[in-house]
């Protein structure tokens, strides 16, 4: 929960971090000018302006600053470091080989040596402020809990250890909470609000059944009576492993959902088409343009037909598109589009092979991005009657197109690619491709990209 302390920090945060930043730059700047090094104009007076607006993208990238970010000190200390080392690389980035830079490499090393040391001292006075605020003047909120289902008996286990919170305990029951339309709150219920009220607690958490909310009347009325807020948590009866949110839409109506998946949400959607739309664009204009015409040649030269292979795959919400690939096995009258490629596949000619085996075949799909049809990152698309089939022997196995098919996924950069031999290869398949879309962040999406390069590379065993 989020209190004044770090309401209070998510506005003197950034301010406090950005007047270290730059204290550090121009100490480092005086200081190894001092030593003799030689440090040209631009890094005085233009430079630093860059140098604060990769700090800005950094934090962003990190949510240093966002609500998500001060839930704990743990996360704000390590989103701090993370983004002084993404910071680190893309100004140094900048200054040597963008910029052609001539200076000492000493003023990086005092810079960002101050800039660590001044992060260092920043977050320990954060963190003794926050000791001396919730143990001396114990700046907490007291709150208790009521309920005896098991709902109530997790929440209670979890606030006893949440130190920012003072944990009074528990004011009663299930049975302290329900009562019959017009029937008066019982004098013990009433007795331990009271003295829950007297000893400080501003907040009751009640762990209820959602189809009993209508009892709980008198409950409301006592807790007003007293100046006491509850908080009513519903006791839904699921696994305790089972995520749910709940949100709200038309006149109040709450709407509970059992999946969390971050692209429901419309800036989600909107970072992660732009993504798309940058990457595939780069891909096009600085690879494809050239790369396609020399592929598209050496194809005809090695067997008939044609260029590209086009096939009908599903995308996001099961909406059928034409993906494009290179073609890689030889045209036959027999061809069966959801027949898979085997290793050794007879089919297959010899440039496909070699476009197998690089991956090259999947560059037609950028502009399937392009397009809108696919993203860079995603669950792979199938061939529909293997989809047919899979959708009857596998559980979950449709949830994969709640998010758009990507050119590369969570499952492949895992091993999980080409030819499904064994039910299981398929079921680890599905079980990595929701995992993707129920924790997708934008640096998940760079992370696999990267994945993806390095697995190139090395070589892959089932690429072909």
């Amino acid at each position: 929960m989020k209190t004044r302390y770090f309401f209070l920090l998510s506005y003197i945060l950034p301010i406090i971090d950005l007047f270290i930043l730059n204290a550090a730059y121009y100490g480092a700047y005086f200081v190894t000018g001092e030593m003799g090094k030689i440090l040209t104009e631009e890094i005085h007076k233009d430079y630093v302006v860059v140098c604060n607006l990769i700090w800005l993208v950094s934090t962003a990238i990190f949510s240093l600053y966002t609500i998500q970010g001060e839930k704990k000190l743990e996360r704000i200390y390590r989103s701090t470091w993370r983004s002084i080392v993404l910071h680190f690389i893309m100004f140094s980035i900048y200054l040597i080989f963008l910029k052609g830079v001539d200076f000492s490499r000493t003023f990086l090393i005092v810079f960002y040596g101050w800039l660590s040391l001044g992060f260092i001292l920043n977050r320990f006075i954060c963190t003794s402020l926050q000791y001396v605020l919730i143990n001396k003047y114990s700046a907490t909120l007291k709150v208790a809990i009521m309920g005896s289902n098991y709902t109530a008996l997790r929440l209670s286990n979890y606030l006893t250890k949440d130190s920012n919170v003072e944990f009074y305990g528990s004011v009663g029951g299930d049975e302290s909470i329900y009562f019959d339309k017009g029937a008066a709150i019982s004098k013990n219920v009433a007795r331990k609000f009271t003295a829950a009220a007297m000893a400080g607690v501003k907040e009751v958490y009640v762990a209820i059944a959602p189809k009993r909310m209508a009892e709980v009347q008198a409950l409301l009325d006592e807790a007003d009576k007293q100046g006491v807020r509850l908080k009513f948590i519903p006791d839904l009866g699921l696994n305790p492993s089972t995520k749910y949110t709940i949100n709200y839409f038309g006149e109040g109506f709450p709407m509970i959902t059992l999946r969390d998946e971050p692209l429901e949400e419309i800036s989600a959607r909107f970072k992660k088409r732009l993504f798309d739309f940058l990457f595939s664009s780069i891909v096009i204009v600085f690879l494809l343009s050239w790369l396609i015409p020399v592929i598209a040649l050496v194809i005809r030269l090695d067997s008939k037909g044609s260029i590209f292979f086009l096939q009908t795959r599903a995308g996001r919400d099961n909406k059928l598109f034409k993906v494009f690939k290179f073609r890689t096995m030889a045209v036959t009258e027999n061809d069966s589009e959801y027949t898979q490629a085997k290793k050794g596949d007879a089919r297959i000619t010899r440039v496909g092979s070699f476009l197998r085996s690089t991956s090259l075949d999947e560059l037609p799909q950028f502009i399937n991005v392009l397009l809108g049809d696919m993203s860079v990152v995603g669950p792979r698309p199938h061939p529909l009657l293997m989809n047919d089939y899979y959708q009857e022997v596998i559980n979950k196995y449709m949830v994969r197109h709640f998010v758009k098919p990507g050119i590369t996924g969570w499952a492949q950069v895992n091993g999980f690619r080409g030819e499904t031999k064994e039910k299981e290869d398929m079921e680890n398949r599905v079980k990595y491709d929701i995992y993707y879309l129920e924790n997708w962040t934008a640096m998940f999406d760079v992370r696999i990209v990267f994945m993806t390069i390095i697995n190139l590379v090395r070589g892959e065993d089932n690429a072909y």
